[in-house]
């Protein structure tokens, strides 16, 4: 989707020291959060987005991809199921 070869790399080898913008990192950390230890996420991991500048609606979309690629990868890796030549495991 970007045609920024550079942060792409940067992303691949550690999103935390790319060059994002703060709203992108707080993006990143809420969902790195959500897809690893959701049950650590508390309301102050909601109100970092909003003071990020995201709105109510943005932050349910951020909450409904992360969660939503956590459950289908769950049940890709659940079943051994293989995608597009891609192993997922």
């Amino acid at each position: 989707m970007t045609q920024d070869e550079k942060l792409v790399e940067q992303l691949k080898k550690d999103w935390q020291t790319a060059d994002l913008t703060p709203a992108d990192q707080a993006m990143l950390t809420y969902a790195v959060k959500l897809t690893r230890e959701p049950w650590h996420m508390v309301e102050a991991d909601v109100v970092a987005l909003r003071q990020a500048g995201f709105t109510d609606a943005a932050i349910l979309d951020i909450n409904q991809v992360a969660g939503y690629y956590a459950f289908a990868n769950r049940l890709v890796d659940g079943l051994g199921v293989e995608l597009e030549g891609i192993h997922t495991g």
